[in-house]
């Protein structure tokens, strides 16, 4: 992690907060800030693309690691 990245920690929450807490981190975020998100619920897998593609928002990375599943995420300028 770079230390230009925001972290939201949502590991241990199930859907939608993993999403609540990514949107609440976008918007206080300034144009162009990059999140990453931690989660460990499977639904994040489908949550997080389909909100991000709905803000507008890009997806810069997404990976799992047994179940930790990670996303790095470019608010929209």
């Amino acid at each position: 992690m770079s230390d230009d990245e925001i972290l939201v920690d949502a590991r241990g929450h199930r859907c939608p907060v993993p999403t609540l807490r990514l949107r609440r981190a976008l918007e206080a975020a300034r144009p162009g800030a990059r999140v990453r998100l931690l989660a460990d619920d499977p639904l994040a897998r489908i949550d997080v693309p389909h909100f991000a593609g709905g803000i507008g928002a890009e997806i810069l990375e997404q990976g799992a690691e047994g179940a930790l599943l990670t996303f790095l995420i470019a608010k929209p300028a």
